[in-house]
């Protein structure tokens, strides 16, 4: 694919250098507080290496079922790819500890720097099997496969959830707490119960209580979308760092952005739509080779959509909605390409 004349944009957190502390989580060095959230269907490896390009050092693969990964199902292994990044993060989702410590082997033997664990999907395919944030009803059952990851792996492994199931069982420093008794080495909390799902505002003071529960690193999650939530999260929370989710959705460039903002106490800086474009474009050239052609336009759509909603034009709704549609349409790499450049080129 032709990058037409486009330089590839320097990576945001490496245009300054990063002054700020130094997350670490066990034995693995962050360099950054703010992170990028595992999501189902968004951040498989093009969109980790395109977040990874802009400077982000810590982009979790999506949500990994366990016992899948260890059959060896390929659309599961394909969703635990970790090549050329900085660091390896693989999420793994499951019920049972025989197949959550096979997969934490596995997930280490494949290069996984660190191995989260979701205790916090609130998808009712989810919880309807008895994982994700349903681990949250049952904290016995729940530490039995934070033991068995822990002892499957030398890897650190952290723990992701939510405040609780509801408002009634806000039970996150209790599990918290298990959690770090049994080996986890950092907690990340959605501030939001299982049962508000994505709605309502987040709670981030909750966290707090997570954070005085215990002394391992605490990142807070939710709502986050720039550097000003990035600096009410935490100081809200008294968290260690930041975890960005669906914001991270068409700006790859956010967890860099939001990093520099807060190292060096400035407004964030987001890319020019100039570099915005060579940013999409190298991501969909980089989807294409790693799903082949034809899937890849399909799989690239909801990052193509991303991209256009994240831009300041067209400028009604109307018009926004309008070339999202068309350009979605579209069955070639090739005509995505030169639409996106000309939709961009109408715009500036």
């Amino acid at each position: 694919m032709s990058d037409r004349g486009l330089a590839r944009p320097p990576a945001l957190c490496q245009s300054v250098g990063m002054t700020g502390p130094n997350l670490t989580i066990g034995s693995v060095s962050i360099g950054m507080r703010a992170l990028i959230a595992p999501m189902s269907g968004v951040s498989d490896l093009p969109f980790r290496r395109a977040a990874a390009r802009q400077g982000a050092r810590y982009v979790v693969t999506e949500m990994v079922a366990a016992d899948q990964l260890a059959r060896g199902r390929p659309d599961v292994v394909q969703r635990a790819a970790i090549e050329g990044l900085p660091l390896n993060i693989v999420q793994l989702v499951g019920r049972e500890a025989r197949w959550i410590g096979l997969g934490a082997k596995m997930a280490e033997e494949a290069g996984a720097d660190i191995i989260d664990l979701n205790m916090g999907c609130p998808s009712r395919e989810v919880v309807g099997v008895a994982c994700g944030a349903a681990l949250m009803r049952d904290l016995d059952h729940a530490e039995s496969l934070i033991d068995a990851a822990v002892n499957a792996t030398s890897r650190p492994v952290t723990l992701k959830m939510r405040l609780g199931w509801d408002d009634g069982s806000r039970n996150a420093p209790e599990l918290a707490e298990r959690a770090e008794k049994a080996g986890i080495k950092a907690i990340t909390v959605h501030a939001r119960t299982r049962n508000q799902f994505y709605k309502g505002i987040c709670d981030w003071r909750a966290v707090a209580e997570v954070k005085s529960a215990i002394r391992l690193p605490v990142i807070v999650n939710g709502d986050i979308a720039d550097d000003i939530s990035a600096r009410t999260a935490l100081s809200q929370s008294g968290a260690d760092a930041v975890m960005v989710g669906r914001a991270a959705c068409g700006r790859p460039w956010i967890a860099a952005a939001i990093d520099q903002a807060l190292n060096n106490n400035a407004p964030m800086r987001e890319p020019s739509m100039t570099e915005r474009l060579a940013i999409a474009l190298e991501h969909l050239s980089d989807t294409i080779a790693f799903y082949g052609e034809r899937f890849g336009v399909r799989v690239f759509r909801k990052h193509l959509a991303a991209y256009i909603g994240q831009a300041p034009f067209p400028e009604s709704a109307e018009e926004r909605r309008a070339a999202k549609a068309r350009l979605c349409q579209l069955s070639g790499p090739a005509a995505v390409e030169r639409e996106l450049a000309n939709l961009w080129r109408a715009g500036t």
